[in-house]
């Protein structure tokens, strides 16, 4: 019984403190991701500034007008903190 006490411990510390946290990330940027809207400003995970101009839902894109010109993005390739920090700034 005491050999079994020692591995259950460490799955428990390694589910509670490595992955349920990743779980809980990846819910709130999937959330994130489709919360984005027409008009929203966002920043890219590669650091592009812009403003979201058309969302394809369907092909999972969106197209971010930046000072360069538009661009078309994967929807994933927003970051969620760094548009988060950018909201916070104004």
């Amino acid at each position: 019984m005491d050999s079994l006490i020692f591995p259950v411990l460490i799955l428990l510390v390694l589910y509670f403190f490595m992955i349920r946290p990743q779980m809980n990330q990846a819910k709130k940027e999937k959330k994130f991701s489709s919360d984005i809207n027409r008009g929203d400003r966002v920043v890219t995970k590669s650091g592009i500034y812009g403003t979201i101009n058309d969302i394809n839902h369907k092909e999972g894109t969106c197209i971010i007008a930046t000072m360069a010109g538009k661009i078309k993005f994967d929807k994933s390739a927003i970051s969620m903190d760094l548009t988060n920090k950018l909201k916070k700034t104004k």
